[in-house]
């Protein structure tokens, strides 16, 4: 990602910013009349120029001004937005709603769904906190092309899980068979530690496998959605980007689809508790999201249960209030839990 001098960001800033407010394409003369940047009109239009060139503006039409491109909604949610936190005011409302409630953590993830889409403006989702031990059942290792191997892997569940591996050599299919068949009598049963710790005593090829299965196990251990709260879903259909095309519907199949949900999840959420994830049109992995963004945080308490909550609107979505907006429940949520399971 490119680093931009103090004025591109400040414009390329403020272009997001009005963007988010009107939905429609920002022009140099725009930003001169609101703004008091201290440089003319052809300074603007030449930084703006530039910001076209570097991939985070484009610009709709000929005539019309410039708008931002998922890069340059990148680079916002990286360098410009910052740590922003909710008001005290809010904050102080929002944990006063939690603690007047029962001591129930269903009743809490309502609350954080309902919080979550009223605060942020969007559709929420809240899963239900779970302790998942992923295992090993057997996996198997299929030659595709070169050095690329394709890795079908089977949890003690039943759930398949693929992964594509390139190798350090070209190995031919009957050697891979054959390190498919060591691996499935050494790991049967085993978490992603007892995998990892297995690999030690292996060949080589064998050790890259398993580094990536035990990638694999600690990811499905990271998540499995129980109950799904959902709330908000209203406002992003009322988006005016989403008026006239199928978009939003299709986006919120990550919310209404339970295997597509945990396969999402997955593989966008963080297994710590702590961060917020930022997925800007289904950061090319999720078609479905292609025109859509998601804010997405883990909360709980680790090495006893956990859950995940996120925000869906669409890219030009408000990513400063989504972002606090998230964090901030996400810790009440935690905090909370965290009380419980001290007792």
């Amino acid at each position: 990602m490119p680093q931009l001098s103090e004025r591109q960001e400040t414009i390329l800033g403020l272009i997001i910013r009005d963007y988010i407010d009107g939905a429609t394409p920002i022009s140099s003369k725009a930003l001169l009349e609101r703004y008091n940047l201290g440089v003319s009109s052809a300074t603007i239009r030449n930084e703006m120029v530039t910001l076209t060139e570097i991939g985070f503006l484009r610009q709709p039409h000929t005539s019309a001004g410039r708008e931002p491109t998922e890069a340059g909604y990148r680079y916002f949610v990286q360098r410009i937005v910052g740590e922003n936190e909710l008001p005290l005011s809010e904050q102080r409302t929002i944990s006063h709603q939690f603690y007047q409630a029962r001591r129930d953590v269903d009743q809490w993830m309502r609350l954080a769904a309902s919080v979550l889409a009223q605060h942020a403006r969007g559709a929420s989702l809240v899963t239900s906190p779970l302790q998942q031990m992923a295992r090993f059942k057997h996996l198997e290792l299929i030659s595709t092309l070169g050095r690329t191997v394709l890795m079908v892997l089977v949890l003690s569940g039943g759930e398949v899980r693929q992964q594509m591996l390139t190798l350090a050599e070209p190995v031919s299919q009957d050697g891979l068979s054959d390190a498919a068949k060591r691996i499935n009598a050494e790991c049967q049963g085993l978490d992603a530690h007892g995998v990892l710790a297995q690999a030690e005593t292996m060949p080589t090829l064998e050790q890259e496998v398993l580094r990536l299965a035990a990638d694999v196990l600690s990811r499905a251990e990271a998540f499995s959605a129980g109950d799904v709260i959902r709330d908000g879903v209203t406002n992003v259909l009322a988006e005016p980007e989403f008026a006239t095309s199928d978009s939003a519907r299709q986006a919120l199949r990550v919310l209404e689809e339970r295997t597509y949900l945990e396969e999402f999840l997955a593989k966008a959420l963080a297994p710590t508790i702590g961060g917020v994830q930022v997925v800007i049109g289904g950061e090319n992995s999720w078609q479905e999201l292609k025109d859509c963004s998601m804010v997405l945080a883990r909360y709980g308490v680790s090495g006893y249960a956990t859950g995940a909550m996120g925000i869906l609107g669409p890219q030009r979505m408000a990513y400063g209030r989504a972002i606090s907006t998230v964090r901030f429940v996400a810790g009440l949520m935690s905090d909370l839990m965290y009380e419980i399971y001290s007792e």
